[in-house]
């Protein structure tokens, strides 16, 4: 299909983080875009500021009729919406051209040169880093979160370089086949989708070899590349790590070069293997690594991947994306590094029910680290229920005296009966949302000094 050729995109699921990124890309280039999504949210309320029809109930009638036409419209949905979704079943049973996001993705990147970030974690912040690295270079990069530099999840640029975030999920980034591509990491996770781990670790290397220049993975990883760390031997290597006033300041090692003293302002040193890893992705690509080192010390990060939504003297409120044991640890290091004395309240949401069952035991050691643990019930997007997969059942397993369920409504009155000076509020579900509120009502209770 010719993206010329079109004159109207309807999303299902529009409010995606990697769906609403098309469409704002779609609305640039002029295109008559429309979308249905389950409930509003900031995202929704941003694409209608740009002109974007959306509606919230699951229903034909809502539909445009303009974009009933077959022949000027184009359908892209997420593998997110359910198979009853009544107006993605009248969509295919009336053959629309219907794509899902990722092949949409490969469709635009295809006439690119592209660079895809790919990992179970770390992908969504490595990608905004070369993001603005590659603006250098007038790149288009396509994220899946927002980017606190642009405050967009879409960097609009030309349409000769191009970077995406590569989704393992549902084996979307195999419609890719990017010029140069990173993978930061490989643990199980979506085994709702894969089963077992060896099917997810197959999936990568079938990515890999859809890489046509250059590859490049973290250390440690079963696969050919160039390899990066932190700390090791390495092709990249960071290394004199320093923490100086809130910021790194370290220094870098590549295949025939280094440079010194590089400032970079996310905590955690986890983020400092995703600079690393999104230097050595520009400099494959030809990025002078000045060009990087001034890009990487303006770089402010990527909302709910570690945000500080208070941060005062007296008090830290926290908001983290993290839905994974291996996230959730990242955090806890990341605030242990930070507030080596502070007592620390973790509020966690968990996200699917797979997934809290398939890593039951893992979740359970990670919030046990924290001093204080409030969890609230499982967020199930997709699916439906498990039978005796339940919070609770979560909760009984935190090694954890300071331990107990909350619920959305007294969630608040729970955070202010703590001493804890940082709070972490963590999770893939509607606690993103839920932390604006909070954020309101401690500000104004408070009268905490931003």
């Amino acid at each position: 299909m010719n993206i010329s050729s079109i004159h109207n995109v309807f999303f299902v699921g529009i409010g995606g983080i990697g769906m609403s990124a098309i469409a704002r890309y779609f609305v640039a280039l002029g295109k008559n875009v429309a979308g249905y999504d389950k409930t509003p949210s900031p995202i929704t309320n941003d694409l209608s500021d740009l002109g974007v029809q959306i509606h919230f109930d699951d229903d034909i009638k809502n539909i445009p009729i303009s974009f009933l036409d077959i022949e000027k419209t184009l359908v892209i949905f997420t593998p997110a919406i359910p198979k009853n979704h009544s107006e993605l079943i009248y969509f295919k049973e009336n053959n629309f051209n219907l794509l899902k996001r990722a092949q949409v993705l490969g469709m635009i990147s295809k006439n690119t040169f592209c660079l895809a970030v790919a990992g179970t974690h770390g992908k969504t912040t490595t990608s905004a880093i070369l993001g603005h690295i590659m603006t250098k270079v007038n790149a288009t990069s396509f994220l899946g979160g927002i980017s606190e530099n642009y405050n967009s999840n879409l960097l609009l640029g030309e349409d000769k370089v191009c970077v995406v975030e590569a989704d393992e999920f549902d084996r979307s980034f195999l419609q890719l086949h990017p010029n140069i591509a990173c993978i930061t990491s490989m643990d199980a996770d979506h085994l709702d989708i894969y089963k077992e781990a060896a099917a997810l670790q197959e999936s990568f290397v079938a990515f890999s070899q859809q890489v046509s220049e250059t590859l490049i993975v973290a250390k440690g990883l079963p696969l050919k590349g160039l390899t990066y760390a932190v700390n090791e031997d390495a092709d990249y290597r960071a290394f004199n790590l320093k923490i100086d006033s809130g910021k790194y300041i370290f220094d870098v090692k590549t295949p025939v070069s280094e440079i010194k003293n590089i400032e970079f302002h996310l905590p955690g040193k986890h983020n400092v293997m995703n600079a690393l890893a999104a230097l050595a992705m520009a400099d494959v690509y030809g990025i002078s690594l000045e060009e990087i080192k001034e890009s990487l010390s303006t770089f402010k990060g990527v909302q709910r991947r570690f945000t500080y939504k208070i941060k005062t003297n007296d008090f830290v409120l926290i908001d983290d994306y993290a839905h994974h044991p291996t996230e959730i640890a990242a955090v806890q290091n990341a605030i242990r590094e930070m507030y080596p004395n502070e007592k620390v309240l973790v509020v966690f949401q968990p996200h699917l029910f797979s997934r809290t069952r398939d890593f039951i035991d893992d979740f359970a050691n990670e919030l046990s680290k924290f001093d204080e643990v409030l969890l609230l019930d499982i967020y199930p997007a997709r699916e439906l229920p498990i039978p005796g997969v339940d919070a609770n059942w979560l909760l009984s397993k935190i090694n954890n005296s300071s331990k107990k369920m909350t619920q959305k409504s007294t969630l608040l009155q729970d955070i202010e009966k703590s001493s804890a000076k940082v709070v972490a509020m963590l999770g893939a579900g509607d606690i993103g949302v839920m932390i604006t509120e909070i954020t309101s009502q401690l500000l104004k209770k408070n009268k905490y000094e931003i």
